[in-house]
């Protein structure tokens, strides 16, 4: 065997090796050997109905590299999907990230049944490598195992590959800033739906929920882990689209309520304009404030985030949302209209770190949180719980279906609140870890951690302790 070739694969695994390591002094120095310190975004078309198809779009430089330096592989095990960055020399892994995709959720709907076919567009960003490396996208199958579903080869130096930064739109301000962004969870906060005018309510919005954001464990605790900065993007006018009430807009960022036909569900489904805008700042994770009163909202982990600052909800939604983009965490209520197809049987356990399927109580992935003699599953008053939720439910589409105002819509909400903290706060293992069947919104075979959680209600209870030691965890792999 030639003596190069040792050489050069030992080099790989042990680059592995101390990539992976976030308290690895090494790792700084194998992060300036393959990297530099800008972003290599790899954009591309997303498409299915039939097969899965991935196409390049284009591969641009991002601006500057934010993420940790010494955390570059993931060992998290979150996300339906993802991502390697593979050194083409030694064919070792230097870079990788799990994540989910608006395409990702758009499979679970039944367009695809019905045999419609759509694309999104989607990018994946790691720090621009310094020769040529191998992209490989994977995707989780039922038995939680990843399977290679794309690969390109990518040469920095190839006229292929465009290094120019675009033009900056909008202007950046620092909310706060605690340390450089290679050793701090780096949060960009845009917002869609101001015109010039509500430029000064945009900077009120952001300083109101990022408040809200760390006064809520672990966050509050972690504070000092993170930067925030925002982006000024005035629009023409006040307010995204709503195609259910006709209002209709086209912004910046394309937000748009009514993704997959759910009243609710607000997301931007213009990736490129999204990425083009915040490649002006340095960052890891991206929210979106709505400057509406419309109740909405959505969070995709490792895409975006978005929040209506304008519902009575607002402090409650931003929350929520940045919880599923943030740390992958899924929701937790059951008995909401979705999009997505319920009711499937023989689950797969589910990747988010508080979801489970528990096919065996004593491999329970939060089972060394629950307390001797608390049983599993974990008893409740499900049902009594159930015919109240429904019950709200079904005045909830009636009000949507009349076209109220939205003040209304809090009146129901804020009743619901006033009936179930205490009803939920009031059982024998309300505080208790355990397994307490109902969430993802399943009614059967899928369990939540804890009674309640700002993953399951809007109650001012902050996140499980399932849930805040997941969003510890990834805190940790950008704060070093």
């Amino acid at each position: 065997m030639p003596h190069g070739f040792v050489c050069r694969l030992c080099v790989g695994m042990l680059a592995a090796v101390l990539l992976a390591t976030a308290s690895s002094a090494g790792a700084q120095t194998l992060f300036a050997a393959f990297f530099t310190e800008k972003t290599m975004r790899v954009d591309y078309y997303h498409t299915g109905g039939g097969p899965e198809v991935f196409s390049l779009d284009q591969v641009v430089s991002d601006g500057p590299w934010a993420g940790s330096r010494t955390r570059l592989l993931d060992d998290t095990n979150l996300g339906p999907y993802f991502f390697e960055v593979i050194d083409r020399k030694t064919n070792q892994p230097i870079y990788s990230r799990g994540f989910a995709s608006i395409y990702g959720e758009w499979e679970s709907t039944d367009e695809p049944k019905q045999g419609l076919h759509r694309s999104f567009h989607e990018s994946l960003r790691f720090p621009w490598p310094k020769a040529p490396v191998q992209v490989v996208v994977k995707k989780r199958d039922r038995a939680n195992a990843f399977r290679e579903v794309w690969s390109t080869v990518i040469d920095p130096s190839s006229r292929f590959v465009t290094p120019a930064e675009t033009r900056p739109i909008g202007k950046v301000w620092t909310v706060f800033e605690n340390g450089p962004a290679a050793t701090k969870v780096d949060l960009l906060i845009l917002g869609d739906g101001y015109s010039e005018a509500d430029l000064p309510k945009f900077h009120a919005d952001v300083k109101r929920l990022t408040d809200q954001l760390f006064a809520t464990e672990p966050f509050k605790s972690r504070k000092a882990d993170f930067n925030v900065r925002a982006i000024d993007l005035p629009t023409e006018r006040s307010g995204v689209n709503r195609p259910r009430t006709a209002d209709y807009r086209r912004t910046p960022l394309g937000v748009s309520y009514n993704i997959f036909d759910s009243e609710r569900y607000a997301l931007t489904l213009d990736n490129r304009s999204m990425r083009d805008i915040a490649s002006a700042a340095p960052y890891d994770f991206l929210e979106i404030l709505i400057n509406e009163k419309q109740y909405g909202g959505g969070g995709v982990f490792n895409d975006h985030a978005t929040a209506a600052v304008d519902t009575a909800f607002a402090d409650y939604i931003f929350v929520h949302e940045f919880g599923h983009h943030f740390a992958g965490l899924g929701d937790e209520y059951y008995t909401s209209d979705v999009a997505y197809e319920t009711g499937v049987a023989d689950r797969p356990e589910p990747w988010e770190p508080n979801i489970t399927a528990m096919k065996d109580p004593a491999t329970l992935k939060w089972k060394d949180l629950v307390e001797a003699g608390t049983p599993l599953p974990t008893p409740w008053d499900k049902d009594p719980y159930e015919k109240k939720s429904r019950e709200i439910q079904e005045r909830r589409r009636d009000l949507r279906a009349r076209n109220v105002p939205e003040s209304e819509m809090n009146q129901l909400f804020t009743e619901e609140l006033n009936w179930s903290t205490p009803f939920l706060a009031g059982m024998k293992y309300s505080r208790k870890v355990g397994a307490f069947e109902g969430a993802s919104y399943e009614v059967k075979g899928l369990f939540r951690p804890e009674a309640d959680c700002i993953m399951f209600t809007r109650d001012n209870v902050g996140f499980c302790r399932v849930c805040q030691r997941a969003i510890a965890r990834i805190i940790d792999m950008y704060a070093k």
